[in-house]
Order: C-alpha cells, then structure tokens, then sequence
C-alpha cells in the first residue's frame, strides 16, 4: 500500500522522539520515500545523523546550510510529498500550526503542504489536558488535519495519563488505511499524453509549439496518488519525470510516433486524458541532411498529422473516459464545444491563452471544463489544483461508465 509514496516526516522536541526512527523504519519497509523536517528542539533529544542514515536523505532542519548558504525549499516540499506526518507533535508546535507561526523549517513546510497532515501529539498529561492545547487541535482538526490520538500510560514525568505518542505501529497502520482509502483509482489503467511534439525538418530543425508538459504531469501525479496505473505517452519535455511504481513512460518525438502509442495503449485503459499539445501539420518531406541557405524564401510543405483525439474518439467503448484538452485564443466556448462533439470526448478542458497566468510556461492554469451539457468555470490556481479538479471530474464520468 506504501510503494512509491513520498512521506515528509516532522519530528518536533520531545522524548518521544526515538520512536521516530521505529516509524521511520516500518515505513520505509513498506515502500515509502521518508523525508525527516525536524526543529531545533528535535535536534536535542535525536540526530540527524541517525535520521538520515535510515532514510538515506540528508535531513531538513535550517532555512540555509551554513557551509554555502543553500535554501531548503518548504514549498518543493510542500509539492514532493503525499502525506506529512508529524510524529511527535509537541504542544508548542501545535499551538504554532493552529496560529500560522513559521520560525522554523517544519513549520513553514506545514504552511506549504498541498498533501494531507496528520500529527501525533505527545506531551505530559496536564499539557495535553489544558484548554489551550485542547482548542489547538480542534483548530487543526477544522482545517482538515487528521489528529492521531495519544495513549494512556506511563509519560516521561513519572505521571501516568493521557499523552503519550501512538506506538509507530499503530501510526503506520492509521497511514496504510489512510491511503487505501483514498486510493480511488486503484486497479484502473489511465493512459495520459504531454509534452509537445517536433516535427522534424531537417537533422537539426523542427516545427514545434511551448508546451511544458508541466499540466500533462501535475495530472500523471494526481492520478498516481489516487493509485491508478498510469501509462505516460510524453513528448520532448524538459521536466523532471517522477519515478513511480504504477507509472510506465512511452517517451516520443513526432505526431506520429505518439499517435502510435496511444492508439495502441487505449484498448486497455480505462480512460485517457489527451494533455499533450500535438502539431496539426508535419512536412511532407524531411531532408536528411542540413538545409542550407539558399536565396531569400524557404517554402515548406505540410500536410495535416494523424489525429489522435479522432482516432481514440472511434475507438472509445462504453465502458471507457476520453478526455481532451483545448488552447484557444478566440470563440474559446464555440471551438471547445466542437471539438467536443467532433472528438467524442466526454468532456473537454478549455483555457485560453487570453486569460493571463494560463497556457504555456507557467506554473498556474484558468480552465473551464465543458460537458455535452454542463460547464464549470474554475478559478486560476496552480496547475497541481488544477489536475486535482480535472481528475475529480473524470472520477465522476468513470463512475457512469
């Protein structure tokens, strides 16, 4: 259930502490990549030096190195992981969750998370009994933070009572069934198109367009995290690929050669979403050598590329989801809705390189999903949120199919 999922792990100051490393352990036996935040206070009660020699990861502590001054980025953090867990938590930390304090690195990588929290507290039984630490945590539980619930038992001051830390055990099974339950793509197959593609002139030139792919592999994530297999036909792109147990990348380079691959993947996918943005036209002839300069015009001629969208459109069954993606600069709703139509898709995401911080190149998106008979009109939001809503709604057509 834990294979190839990213847990940043935050380890705060408290005796507890040495459980981290047991939790540490199970998950990494799993199939999980853990990688420990751990405050100032951590530090006195564990090393990151026994951290990082489980986890085989440099461990997250300061802002900068002090050696040459690199910054840990909490926001790519906040991107890598698909869970952060907190374990322990101390009261000093809760309290500064609940009230948006960021004075040290885990914290600021809590304020950046896209992924859900969960957090074992761990405290003296009086600590954890006080209304303030009390009010703390319904504040985390009312933005959506999952609260793992310590034990009773024998605490560091000698006192018996409630707070002490969930053995790691039982964490890891609260994290195994957390993700079961939000596995719900698992067991289906999700073929995905990126990137652009190079039609090729001469050894050294092509026809191409700006796609990133950036879009095309925030939705593979998405998709991947809900636990799907994923099939990945991906043009020459620039970004970094995620390795990933579910996940088999078919890399091409022309119009053809990812219409090939896709025709060939759908039978036996469940739903393909077609994020890529292929060229309509190659040259019918392709030099096999340099073109030289030669008078004052080149003329090249086109002829239209194969068209996957269509081909997958004739192909679609009952039981299958075909999505498509449209880039318009002009009549964005009446060309989305041909295309639509046209394609058999079952629904289509429109942007518009009209709406700025959309399109190309960028790292947020303003979509419209269009249905036959429905449309919704979403905010701009980062391109992660956006392959969150886009897979949201091909859940929705799955289920009827």
């Amino acid at each position: 259930m834990l294979k190839g999922k990213k847990i940043v792990l935050g380890i705060t100051g408290s005796i507890a502490a040495y459980k981290s490393c047991l939790l540490i352990r199970m998950l990494i036996k799993q199939g999980a990549e853990v990688q420990v935040v751990i405050t100032p206070a951590g530090k006195e009660f564990i090393t990151p030096i026994t951290l990082s020699a489980l986890t085989s990861k440099p461990v997250v502590s300061e802002f900068f190195s002090q050696r040459d001054g690199t910054w840990h980025s909490h926001v790519s953090l906040g991107l890598w992981a698909d869970l952060m867990v907190i374990a322990p938590a101390s009261a000093n930390t809760i309290a500064k969750m609940a009230h948006g304090v960021a004075d040290n690195m885990l914290l600021t990588t809590y304020l950046s998370m896209k992924a859900p929290v969960m957090l074992a507290p761990a405290m003296d039984l009086d600590m954890y009994a006080h209304p303030a630490t009390q009010a703390n945590l319904q504040i985390l539980r009312s933005y959506g933070n999952v609260i793992i619930e310590p034990t009773s038992g024998f605490l560091a001051s000698h006192l018996e009572g409630k707070g002490r830390m969930e053995e790691p055990e039982n964490i890891v099974n609260r994290i195994t069934e957390f993700f079961r339950q939000h596995q719900t793509l698992s067991g289906k197959t999700i073929l995905v198109t990126a990137g652009p593609t190079y039609e090729k002139i001469d050894p050294v030139r092509f026809i191409g367009n700006y796609s990133s792919g950036k879009m095309g592999m925030a939705i593979v994530n998405e998709c991947l995290k809900r636990g799907a297999q994923v099939k990945l036909v991906l043009g020459p792109v620039s970004i970094a690929v995620p390795q990933h147990p579910n996940l088999e990348v078919v890399n091409v380079e022309s119009a053809n050669q990812m219409y090939e691959a896709s025709v060939a993947i759908y039978p036996k996918a469940d739903a393909a979403i077609l994020s890529a943005a292929v060229a309509d036209f190659t040259p019918v002839d392709t030099a096999d050598h340099k073109i030289k300069r030669k008078g004052d015009e080149l003329n090249i001629t086109l002829k239209p590329t194969k068209d996957i969208a269509a081909e997958l459109g004739k192909m679609k069954t009952d039981a299958q989801v075909l999505v498509g993606f449209a880039l318009e600069t002009n009549d964005e709703n009446a060309n989305a809705q041909a295309k639509l139509k046209k394609k058999n898709f079952d629904f289509i995401v429109l942007n518009s390189l009209n709406d700025k911080g959309a399109g190309f190149r960028v790292d947020t998106n303003k979509i419209t999903i269009i249905k036959t008979d429905e449309m919704k009109e979403y905010p701009l939001k980062s391109k992660l949120e956006v392959a969150g809503d886009i897979v949201d709604e091909l859940e929705q057509e799955m289920k009827k199919a």
